[in-house]
């Protein structure tokens, strides 16, 4: 589905995002700075390009080596199939992961997806949101957000990550 370009519904544009993403790249750093790598655990699909965006701007203000890694699950039904780590050889035990997403509405899709990542030992878990919603019916926070926006239930976010459209909508 194509959001509306209508401009009152854009939130975010591509430089605003961008500015998000660079900010919050700043932020990981300052927090992680004593790590010699991290492993930027990224929701497909939008979560996975935004830590590739995180990954891209970390590798060019530190000497951090970055991990990419894409979490697969069914949002909509998640105790149906079982979240899928590629790729499966990153040893994750004794690492820093950073959850990334794009909107964190009620932390339903983070708090399967942790159940995947605290058997394998990793040092510490922290979430990354492009846009925090806060209507949290599940114990997930953010550590970094990008932008935070208090909507009603109704409402709902779409972000885009596209070559030809990067942008974030409020329907």
């Amino acid at each position: 589905m194509t959001p509306q370009t209508n401009s009152q519904n854009l939130i975010l544009d591509r430089n605003q995002i961008a500015q998000k993403v660079i900010r919050m790249a700043y932020e990981v750093f300052e927090r992680n700075f004593e790590e010699q790598e991290l492993v930027l655990a990224g929701i497909h699909q939008n979560g996975y390009k935004l830590a590739e965006m995180l990954a891209e701007h970390l590798q060019t203000i530190s000497t951090l080596k970055v991990q990419l890694l894409r979490v697969s699950l069914n949002k909509t039904a998640p105790l149906q199939e079982p979240v899928q780590l590629s790729p499966e050889s990153i040893n994750l035990s004794g690492k820093v992961i950073i959850l990334v997403d794009d909107v964190l509405n009620t932390g339903k899709t983070l708090a399967y997806t942790l159940n995947s990542f605290l058997p394998l030992n990793p040092k510490k878990v922290e979430i990354a949101t492009l846009v925090d919603r806060h209507h949290p019916l599940y114990p997930i926070a953010s550590t970094y957000t990008g932008y935070s926006l208090a909507t009603t239930i109704n409402e709902r976010i779409d972000v885009v990550l596209t070559e030809e459209q990067v942008g974030a909508y409020l329907h």
